[in-house]
C-alpha cells in the first residue's frame, strides 16, 4: 500500500503560477496528476517516471511541468500561464507498473484560475 499525501493548490490570477506537490510513503515507478471538475470525467494532466519520463495532456503542454525527486518520493506539478479552463480538482496518483498511474492516489485539491 502506498499512501500520497497532496499540497498546494488554491486561488490564483489568470496567467499566474502555482505548485502542487504530492509525497508517496514509498518509492514507485510511476506518479501523476489528474484534475476533474463537477459532472466531468477525470482527465490525465501529466506523468512521470522514475527515470524521469513525461507525459503532457495537450492542453497543458508548455505550461506545466511535472518533475519528481526520487529522494524524498515527491513530485509536484509547477503550473505556469493558468487559464481559467485550469479550475479544477486536482488528484495525484500512483502506480507500481504503469505510466498512466491509477493503482493508488490521494486526496484531491482544489486549484481555481480567477481575477
Amino acid at each position: 500500500q502506498v499512501q500520497l499525501v497532496v499540497s498546494g493548490g488554491g486561488v490564483v490570477q489568470p496567467g499566474g503560477s502555482l505548485r502542487l506537490s504530492c509525497a508517496a510513503s514509498r518509492s514507485i515507478y510511476a506518479m501523476g496528476w489528474y484534475r476533474q471538475a463537477p459532472g466531468k470525467q477525470r482527465e490525465l494532466v501529466a506523468t512521470i517516471t522514475i527515470c524521469g519520463r513525461t507525459h503532457y495532456a495537450d492542453s497543458v503542454e508548455g505550461r506545466f511541468t511535472i518533475s519528481r525527486d526520487n529522494t524524498k518520493n515527491t513530485v509536484y506539478l509547477q503550473m505556469n500561464n493558468v487559464k481559467p479552463e485550469d479550475t479544477d480538482k486536482y488528484y495525484c496518483a500512483a502506480d507500481s507498473s504503469s505510466v498512466r498511474p491509477t493503482d493508488y492516489w490521494g486526496q484531491g485539491t482544489q486549484v481555481t484560475v480567477s481575477s
